[in-house]
């Protein structure tokens, strides 16, 4: 039987030929995984299958904390930590150079992904995440100037993840079965930027004042960011424009503008 909380956002993840697809995205053998939400350990069994040199579980529910430790109580390889993703602090952690999975849930997801952009910035090293999404976040975070759905998500994405690969997974493939599509991601990290921002915080800032004002012109709330001799630094910037109508490498460019003042 399963134990699901809707609280939660918990849709396990049921059909073996999903999960081995998700797993078999990256060569995990010998590497340092993370699952993020492993709920019964579907996943789990698949990741150990191949092979990892070491799996930390992060899981929120104490009940689901609980099963996964009397099932993995004898493989060393596996570390369990019962926390909340968004508050966990990967110092704990002692290795590095992770692969990060993880069926996030849809009500939370977009910080998940954010935390690890931030993340991305200290000595703590990510190399790729394979998330799970709801299909209509998924296809913001996929999206690129100038589609439809271009906009923070994507412009926050851009600057620390490129995509490898993307699919959708059905309903069915879910107990309790959600009413909606997911689509699984699969990101890997850039390596240094010619526009280096210090702290993705700013970038999230910025973005957030923005886009708050989308169908409003920049010019009010560049001048509150910016002062004049910075803008004219930014080639090309039009103040009569939307920020939908902006390329993500000027809103990197104020981002870097911002932290030197």
């Amino acid at each position: 039987m399963r134990y699901a909380k809707k609280s939660l956002g918990q849709n396990f993840l049921i059909d073996k030929n999903i999960i081995k697809k998700i797993v078999n995205l990256s060569n995990i053998k010998d590497k340092n995984i993370i699952e993020i939400g492993p709920g019964e350990g579907a996943l789990t069994n698949e990741i150990l299958k191949a092979n990892p040199k070491s799996l930390t579980l992060i899981e929120k529910d104490y009940k689901l904390s609980g099963i996964l430790k009397k099932k993995f109580i004898e493989n060393k390889k596996v570390k369990i930590y019962c926390d909340d993703i968004l508050k966990f602090n990967f110092s704990r952690v002692k290795n590095n150079n992770f692969i990060v999975f993880g069926n996030l849930p849809y009500n939370i997801s977009s910080q998940i992904l954010v935390k690890f952009i931030k993340l991305s910035n200290l000595k703590i090293k990510f190399h790729e995440l394979i998330f799970m999404f709801q299909k209509e976040l998924g296809e913001k975070i996929l999206s690129t100037y100038p589609s439809p759905n271009y906009g923070r998500i994507s412009i926050l994405r851009g600057y620390r993840l490129k995509i490898l690969k993307k699919f959708l997974v059905s309903p069915n493939c879910f107990a309790p079965k959600p009413k909606i599509t997911s689509m699984v991601i699969h990101f890997e990290f850039y390596g240094n930027r010619e526009i280096n921002i210090k702290k993705i915080s700013n970038l999230e800032k910025i973005t957030n004042i923005f886009f708050s004002n989308k169908r409003k012109m920049i010019k009010k709330n560049i001048m509150k960011i910016l002062t004049k001799k910075q803008i004219n630094k930014i080639p090309g910037l039009k103040l009569n424009l939307r920020p939908s109508n902006l390329k993500p490498d000027i809103f990197y460019k104020i981002t870097e503008l911002y932290e030197e003042s």
